[in-house]
């Protein structure tokens, strides 16, 4: 999608603005559906995105985060964020796609404490790795469990 193209279908969201203004090959698509922004990230600008977001644009609470699996599509993997701002009573979901052969993307744990234990499950349950993350271990499963459950190609038995 052409920036331009980008931009007319952003123009009703200020804060969408505001993050083209501040790294304009950040947003890949956007739109609104039930009175709810979502935005397409570029995987390498989430963590400044979300830096952005929270210091500029007063996105101060990740509601939640969590992942999708769409095997056999590629890229496989994409991670959402759910934010909020208080000021505005706004809500925002990024989305990141990102590949399944060694997914991994950069830890927003810095930007937000609540996603310590958001990026552990993720990666305990899809294997997602969160590169800069200070503890990335099991959380919910075992140590010795092999596999991650929730990815569409894990045996329904489990692994034997």
């Amino acid at each position: 999608m052409k920036l331009a193209d980008l931009q007319l279908k952003l123009a009703e969201m200020p804060d969408a603005f505001a993050l083209l203004a501040f790294e304009p090959l950040a947003i890949i698509d956007g739109g609104c559906e039930l009175g709810e922004w979502t935005f397409q990230i570029e995987p390498k600008q989430i963590r400044p995105v979300c830096e952005f977001l929270k210091s500029q644009r007063g996105y101060r609470m990740l509601s939640n985060s969590t992942a999708v699996d769409w095997y056999p599509s590629e890229p496989r993997f994409e991670v959402v964020y759910h934010l909020l701002c208080h000021d505005s009573k706004q809500r925002l979901r990024l989305k990141c796609k990102i590949g399944g052969e060694q997914p991994e993307i950069s830890s927003v744990s810095m930007v937000w404490n609540s996603a310590d234990w958001f990026e552990r499950e993720i990666f305990d349950l899809f294997g997602i790795r969160f590169i800069g993350h200070p503890d990335l271990r099991r959380i919910l499963l075992p140590d010795t469990w092999e596999g991650h459950p929730l990815r569409k190609d894990y045996p329904v038995t489990g692994y034997r």
